[in-house]
């Protein structure tokens, strides 16, 4: 009885684990998944009754070719900068912008947003664009591009590249991430959403690295078809993403002679054979003066008559006669040959070979009498 009751006591400790893991592992699925139309409240005065402690500010530089951009359009940033309780001022004489908070600030995060704004129209983007930052769904993006390339013309080609034939690889980046993209200088600015934020810098920073933004685009696109499928929400779409090879078109050019590297050994190698081993291996040691000055003599002659055949043999060459193309071909012989020659059409031949010699006259042109006649009078006359 006490061994089923301990049985009963596990399986039911196992189950209520069981239970709680998959309690959990739903309560993160929910969390995960957003609802549709879903959106955060807005901050504010009621949150921060009381407004901000201390004053807080921020100023940034601008280059000297936007500063008459910026003093036609300053107004609508302090009228924007306005509703959020903050001040902004503009200093034509440095060439600098600031904006801090005030008594009557009561959203903490706001002089971020304008720190923000003045940052991105520094950096050449309209007014119109910078002023989304405010709105609590936009964020903003700076990506320095200025360092990641050496060479500056690998820099200039691979910006213009970012950009694309008429700014359309830019206007598809915009498009497929629902972010405001500008390539500035050194700098490339983003404004739009969080999730849109992340892909502009990965694409910006992998064409940089000399990966095509095309690519990129590519899986971009087929993500952007997945997620409108609500059954694949939850799954891992690498088996749909495509998977890109980097090819390397420049290979390090192998030298012809390769060293091959003799296995380790610890003794040292063996000692060469002196001249005077190898005559005793020989046995040339032990012959006299007067044999081995002849052996040496034999072997030169030997030589010599090798190199005197060798030069023989290309002096006759000279005297070869090459041999002799046919110059003519007989089709004549052939045709006889073959039975296949027209005798008729010989004979045309012949006649037109015998009035085209030089001096006959041809056989239409006759002089006429009345022309003869003509030339007999004249002379009379005369």
């Amino acid at each position: 009885m006490a061994s089923g009751k301990t049985a009963d006591s596990v399986s039911e400790k196992q189950t209520g684990k069981r239970s709680k893991k998959t309690k959990i592992q739903d309560d993160e699925s929910e969390l995960l998944t957003v609802p549709d139309g879903w959106k955060e409240q807005p901050f504010t005065k009621e949150d921060n009754p009381r407004g901000l402690l201390e004053e807080s500010s921020f100023a940034t530089l601008f280059p000297k070719y936007r500063e008459l951009y910026l003093k036609d359009c300053w107004p609508l940033v302090e009228k924007a900068l306005g509703e959020a309780h903050i001040r902004a001022s503009l200093d034509l004489i440095e060439g600098s912008m600031t904006v801090c908070t005030t008594k009557k600030t009561y959203d903490p995060y706001a002089i971020i947003r304008a720190r923000d704004l003045i940052k991105l129209l520094a950096r050449s983007v309209p007014y119109e664009q910078a002023v989304r930052i405010l709105q609590d769904d936009t964020a903003c993006d700076i990506i320095k591009i200025g360092t990641l390339v050496r060479n500056r013309e690998r820099f200039v080609k691979r910006r213009q590249r970012l950009i694309g034939p008429k700014g359309s690889t830019l206007k598809a980046l915009e498009l497929l991430t629902n972010c405001y993209v500008m390539v500035q200088g050194n700098t490339v600015s983003a404004l739009g959403p969080y999730s849109g934020l992340k892909e502009v810098r990965k694409v910006v920073l992998d064409t940089m690295k000399n990966i095509h933004p095309i690519y990129n685009i590519k899986t971009l696109m087929i993500k952007r078809e997945l997620s409108k499928d609500p059954d694949l929400r939850m799954q891992s779409w690498e088996r749909f993403l495509p998977k890109f090879r980097r090819k390397n078109l420049t290979k390090r050019k192998e030298p012809k002679k390769k060293s091959v590297k003799k296995e380790y050994t610890p003794f040292p190698p063996a000692q060469p054979d002196s001249k005077v081993d190898k005559e005793l291996a020989t046995g040339e040691y032990f012959l006299r003066d007067s044999v081995k000055k002849r052996k040496k003599m034999e072997e030169r002659k030997v030589k010599q008559e090798e190199l005197l055949t060798k030069k023989q043999e290309e002096r006759n060459k000279a005297f070869v006669p090459p041999k002799e193309k046919p110059l003519m071909k007989k089709t004549t012989t052939k045709a006889l040959s073959e039975g296949k020659l027209d005798i008729e059409a010989f004979k045309e031949k012949v006649k037109k070979a015998t009035t085209k010699k030089l001096g006959a006259p041809p056989l239409n042109m006759t002089p006429s009498s009345s022309s003869t006649n003509k030339k007999k009078k004249t002379k009379n006359k005369g």
